[in-house]
């Protein structure tokens, strides 16, 4: 999970369940893969301060949750993989 996301700076606009079962959340906007952007944290405290991420809990595998807004509603999409 982003940091961003972790400490309340930003919303989660983001949201991956890959296809090995792994579940990422993002802020949508920074880049993720830079070093110590991301961390493990316990689910069940960031959704205590963004209860909208109940609703994308039962995402299937292989998908990607989106929105523009916290105030927006999630869109559902299969995962593209690069080549």
């Amino acid at each position: 999970m982003q940091r961003t996301v972790a400490n309340g700076e930003m919303p989660a606009l983001v949201v991956v369940h890959d296809d090995e079962g792994d579940w990422l959340i993002g802020d949508g906007v920074n880049d993720p893969n830079v070093d110590d952007a991301c961390g493990l944290f316990h689910l069940g405290h960031v959704i205590e301060m963004d209860p909208s991420l109940m609703q994308v809990l039962d995402l299937p595998a292989a998908h990607i949750a989106t929105r523009e807004s916290a105030a927006s509603a999630w869109e559902i999409a299969a995962l593209q993989y690069e080549d």
